[in-house]
């Protein structure tokens, strides 16, 4: 379970992610994948593949789940289940030439089809040791809707790629404590 790090941990894990699968591509500048907020157009070289986060939404199908309760032997409490987020990412290749700008985007798309469920070892921070897996998704945008991104960046359009990343849990603090019933009332007698 994700503490309130979980999104700059999943953000972490997609960059280091799409790092590996970089390697992999044998060119002379060995290109590079970080996290980017694109107020500036990356510096290159090296050739880079930016990772932006550009939005973050509560995840439809995880709502109206059932509180969690702890297990004995910890005293008996209560709290909400974790809020499940739904992250979503724009990829962009910069710097180079359109065939090196290709190639990297054709090898984060093969890496993130062949790991489209991180979990276990891959996942760091917050999220590591824990059950949770992290299911990305290649999310797929109208021309339109992927221009409203690029306007509201204020950058001109670029070919990039759109990815969902679900179910981000992120845990409560707070729980109640729960008191165990010590009588009850059935048909107006009070039972032990």
């Amino acid at each position: 379970m994700g503490d309130f790090g979980v999104i700059a941990d999943v953000s972490t894990i997609i960059v280091e992610t799409l790092n590996q699968a970089l390697d992999g591509l044998g060119m002379l500048e060995k290109p590079i994948a970080k996290l980017d907020d694109l107020l500036d157009t990356p510096t290159t070289p090296p050739p880079t593949l930016t990772v932006f986060l550009y939005e973050i939404a509560e995840d439809p199908t995880s709502r109206n789940r059932p509180p969690v309760r702890s297990l004995p032997p910890d005293p008996p409490t209560t709290r909400k289940p974790p809020m499940a987020l739904l992250l979503r990412y724009l990829i962009t290749p910069w710097g180079g030439d359109q065939v090196t700008q290709h190639r990297m985007l054709g090898r984060a798309l093969q890496a993130l089809y062949d790991d489209a469920i991180l979990d276990g070892g891959q996942l760091t921070g917050s999220l590591a040791g824990s059950n949770d897996s992290l299911h990305v998704t290649l999310t797929s945008l109208t021309l339109d809707q992927k221009s409203w991104v690029w306007y509201a960046i204020q950058k001109p359009y670029r070919l990039s790629l759109n990815y969902e990343v679900r179910v981000v849990n992120l845990d409560v603090e707070s729980a109640q404590r729960v008191r165990p019933v010590q009588n009850r009332i059935i048909d107006g007698v009070a039972r032990r």
